[in-house]
């Protein structure tokens, strides 16, 4: 883990623009915005969730780690404080300590014991539809407002590669 975050800059973004637009294994491109979001905003976990919406559920497309959490791996979301926010009003979300984990997240218990104490949720959405989730965990109180703007910067990278559909994203 880097122990200073790296300034997100337009080369970052050129970069991910670029691999987005060539042909590509789409799990290379996912552990491309991983690797840059472990530059710029650090992380002990990364995942990407593709939203099913009919039923309220997301599926994980990536993981940076498949032993905790693999790839496709589902939770429901339907009704909860978290699906509400995220998943219907797209709004960004933080649980800066284990207590605001622990409210959000039933597998709370994994979570820890991964050295998590934070999590960051971004919404990834196009034309006002969610499409699924960037979630970043780290240790707690780790998060800042700039870490938000930078997770918002990057996820929009990754409409295109939600938006496959039944291909693997």
């Amino acid at each position: 883990m880097p122990p200073v975050r790296q300034p997100l800059t337009p080369r970052d973004l050129s970069m991910l623009a670029q691999l987005s637009a060539q042909p590509h294994p789409p799990q290379q491109f996912l552990a491309a915005v991983d690797a840059l979001v472990q530059r710029t905003i650090g992380h002990r976990l990364f995942t990407i969730m593709r939203l099913h919406a009919a039923r309220m559920e997301v599926e994980r497309v990536y993981s940076s780690n498949l032993a905790a959490y693999p790839v496709g791996g589902r939770k429901k979301k339907r009704g909860t404080p978290w699906g509400e926010a995220v998943l219907d009003r797209g709004e960004l979300f933080v649980a800066r300590d284990a207590e605001a984990v622990k409210r959000a997240f039933d597998d709370h218990q994994l979570i820890f014991s991964l050295g998590v104490g934070a999590i960051m949720n971004v919404p990834i959405s196009f034309d006002g539809e969610r499409l699924g989730t960037m979630n970043v965990s780290h240790e707690a109180g780790w998060f800042t407002e700039a870490d938000a703007d930078v997770g918002r910067a990057i996820g929009a990278l990754l409409v295109p590669a939600l938006m496959r559909g039944g291909k693997s994203a």
